[in-house]
């Protein structure tokens, strides 16, 4: 495993895990969620199971989120995160292990940003694996806007929560959503004919089960919806994890 520290755009800092598989079958990159970092234990599952398959693994932290990039939580925005992507996407293109087509794992922001790049770059994608997506914007807001803390995010510009994956405090300003609302997977999903996995759990109220089943039934290619009995949005229990690399192995067999 090696840890490399690289610039995005902005010449901020960056931090990447790259796990390299010899003899070399291909080539994963996996990204967090909002606030998320490549040490959650959902993001190392998915990396396990590729390693475990023969795939290069890489995943990284996104600038503005909780692991070592540069950043701070405040100023996470989608345009960011995605931004952060395709930069360390061109820096891949600079290493030994590079291989096009590659496969794209990402956790819900990081679902839709890794969906967004396979519309804009469908010749480099082989497959695909938005787990817990969000779909759009609009959705997001949908479901979210019959929520109390949603209501007060809006009233008073900032949102406030602990993070259960480090017991910091997560505060996010209205600008956050005014941003994520100018994206939505839906104009452009006919460009997704690559394989396609999509994971939610059953009771994950971020990114529901029938928003997951409005991008399933729109997706104009090979396609897989796997639904975690069970699980919340974000997996953290072991019988959660287990399953969600059963059913990325499974998928992975027919690569």
């Amino acid at each position: 495993m090696q840890k490399l520290f690289i610039q995005n755009r902005k010449g901020q800092k960056m931090v990447v895990i790259v796990e390299e598989t010899t003899p070399h079958k291909g080539l994963a990159i996996i990204m967090h969620d909002l606030g998320g970092f490549k040490e959650q234990p959902h993001v190392q599952a998915m990396a396990e199971t590729f390693l475990e398959y023969g795939y290069t693994a890489v995943r990284f932290d996104t600038t503005n989120t909780f692991g070592e990039s540069d950043g701070n939580y405040k100023l996470a925005t989608t345009t960011n995160y995605y931004e952060d992507l395709e930069d360390v996407i061109a820096w891949a293109r600079t290493q030994p292990w590079y291989q096009e087509t590659f496969v794209l794992v990402g956790h819900s922001l990081g679902g839709l940003c890794i969906a967004l790049y396979a519309e804009r770059h469908p010749e480099k994608v082989k497959a695909l694996a938005p787990i817990s997506t969000v779909v759009s914007g609009a959705l997001s807001m949908e479901g979210h806007e019959k929520h109390e803390e949603w209501r007060k995010w809006k009233e008073t510009g900032w949102r406030e929560e602990i993070s259960k994956s480090t017991g910091k405090v997560k505060r996010l300003p209205w600008s956050h959503m005014e941003d994520r609302l100018r994206y939505d997977l839906m104009p452009e999903v006919h460009k997704l004919t690559m394989l396609v996995l999509l994971i939610v759990g059953e009771y994950d109220d971020s990114t529901p089960p029938e928003h997951q089943q409005i991008l399933y039934e729109a997706l104009p290619g090979p396609k897989e919806l796997h639904l975690i009995s069970g699980a919340p949005h974000t997996l953290r229990a072991n019988e959660h994890l287990e399953e969600l690399k059963s059913v990325i192995s499974r998928w992975l067999e027919h690569i």
